[in-house]
């Protein structure tokens, strides 16, 4: 069976809760499983067991979270030159914008020889102040849909033999 790698970091639980609704969505494909992996805890060898990969983020002063960053560092060269032309995509939870976190995954995942399969889906939190951006975030029902037709996608696509 072919496996979708779901990675994600989150300080405030949107892109937790980004992951989790794609890992929902993905469970229903029964030709591509679906694993859920903290950045904290992902290693290259799942990176190398997966046939394909969602990122999903928080951006932090217009960058990719440190977290998920270090994820990034500590796996790229083990899995360079031996994971191209595989799958995915991106989920940033951003307070504005989120483009910033977006291009600098996506430079990462072009390093890698990645193919990008769907534009990123960046959730707008809109939380500007201090008190908005460190308070635990709950996204609504729209959003999760839209995580799990992502997650729905990616598996069917990977499962399908589609990428």
């Amino acid at each position: 069976m072919k496996q979708l790698l779901i990675i994600w970091h989150s300080r405030t639980r949107a892109a937790e809760a980004m992951a989790r609704a794609a890992f929902e969505g993905a469970q229903g494909d029964e030709a591509c499983g679906a694993r859920l992996v903290p950045a904290r805890a992902a290693q290259a060898e799942d990176l190398l067991a997966a046939d394909g990969y969602l990122f999903a983020a928080p951006e932090n002063l217009a960058s990719l979270s440190g977290e998920m960053k270090e994820f990034f560092d500590r796996c790229y060269y083990p899995v360079l030159g031996r994971i191209e032309g595989r799958p995915y995509a991106l989920m940033i939870a951003a307070g504005s914008d989120g483009d910033g976190a977006a291009r600098q995954a996506a430079r990462i995942c072009k390093g890698w020889r990645l193919r990008d399969v769907q534009p990123p889906l960046i959730v707008n939190t809109a939380a500007q102040t201090a008190e908005e951006i460190l308070a635990p975030k709950v996204l609504g029902q729209d959003v999760l849909a839209q995580c799990r037709e992502l997650g729905a996608g990616m598996a069917a696509g990977i499962g399908s033999g589609i990428w």
